[in-house]
């Protein structure tokens, strides 16, 4: 069995990808597994610390704006084909599986056009270009909402769910370890404020410009993953709010800071909903407007339409965002429904039923 994983660029492409090469790897002892990510990216750092090679196109998107650099994209999309198809005919695998992301368009294309077995894993409400693009030749589409077939064909799609992170799945939900590790006052409440895998500027102004609200709660505290290109410039704040609130650059564990949290403020990718609904977590959600198609907003509705998320819009956030986390953190019943109504939407084993689709693939393309 050999298989190539393509995708990256984001923590919510990246940990997908590692949580489906490690079950792919627990079912078969001698798997040969390659990722293909985007040379200057995330992937190309955190893949190796998994454990896993991978090799880098000279690929990016296309800028919103007008920029000299997107004159450079055609003779990147050229060369990352080419190199794309070079590493296919050299690594020849079994099947091709696509996270979303730069990398995976042109390796995803280029297998669908030497036959391979193709699979796309869309962890959005909405789904990116790349994979809307790629929808047309691939053989299977694994989804994580209902109703994508108003993008994608629907004989092709199979709900599965995002894969979630192997430590959050085993996690022994012991609070007094987790308050431990992070230094936290048990005796008060606990928000937990992460803007992904790089940092959120608007949470963090948030929270900047509401810190008289924080320190005004003295039985609230809040862990504040601020980001380590934010780290610096958010650090003064610390000496002003007293011992109320722990900021680190990166949290390491965050399955022992989800069970630290009886709040959590956060974006809206598609990793951390999958992520907050495992954890049954109740959650203050600020979507990025930042992202393609706005993807993020269409996550967090899926939640507020289900009454199991708070939604604060991105223009509002620097001025609302923590009032509203202060007042439903003290509001027991309500966020006891949203811990209720969000982990009915979890799927634990998403990861197992997506390597069951890679595998039906590989076994029809046997016959």
């Amino acid at each position: 069995m050999k298989a190539i994983i393509s995708g990256g660029g984001t923590g919510g492409h990246i940990f997908p990808a590692i949580a489906i090469a490690d079950e792919l790897k627990r079912r078969f002892e001698n798997i040969d597994l390659l990722f293909v990510g985007a040379e200057g990216r995330m992937e190309m750092e955190r893949v190796p610390k998994a454990g896993y090679p991978i090799e880098g196109l000279w690929i990016s998107g296309l800028q919103r704006r007008l920029t000299w650099k997107n004159f450079l994209f055609p003779i990147k999309l050229v060369h990352s084909l080419m190199k794309a198809r070079k590493i296919l005919k050299r690594f020849r695998p079994n099947v091709v599986i696509g996270v979303g992301g730069y990398a995976s368009g042109p390796t995803l294309y280029q297998a669908s056009k030497m036959g391979i077995p193709s699979l796309i894993q869309e962890q959005n409400s909405f789904p990116g270009i790349t994979n809307k693009w790629l929808a047309k030749t691939v053989d299977r589409i694994c989804t994580s909402y209902d109703h994508m077939d108003k993008w994608f064909p629907i004989s092709k799609i199979k709900l599965t769910g995002n894969p979630i992170r192997k430590e959050l799945l085993e996690s022994s939900n012991d609070r007094s370890e987790a308050v431990q590790y992070f230094g936290l006052n048990p005796d008060r409440k606990t928000i937990l404020v992460v803007g992904g895998s790089l940092g959120a500027r608007t949470l963090n102004e948030s929270v900047e410009m509401q810190r008289e609200a924080i320190i005004a709660e003295p039985k609230v505290q809040v862990l504040w993953q601020v980001g380590r290109s934010y780290f610096q410039e958010f650090s003064k704040l610390q000496a002003h709010t007293l011992d109320q609130v722990a900021m680190v650059p990166f949290i390491d564990r965050m399955d022992l800071a989800y069970v630290a949290a009886d709040l959590v403020i956060a974006r809206a990718g598609a990793l951390t909903v999958s992520e907050l609904c495992w954890m049954a977590k109740a959650s203050v959600l600020v979507p990025s407007p930042y992202v393609a198609e706005d993807h993020q907003t269409k996550n967090a509705q899926s939640l507020v339409d289900n009454n199991a998320a708070i939604l604060v819009p991105d223009d509002r956030a620097r001025s609302e965002l923590i009032a509203v986390a202060l007042e439903l953190i003290h509001d027991n019943e309500k966020c006891k429904n949203l811990r209720n109504n969000i982990f009915q939407l979890a799927k634990p084993d998403a990861t197992e039923r997506i390597v069951d689709e890679i595998i039906k693939l590989v076994k029809l393309n046997n016959e």
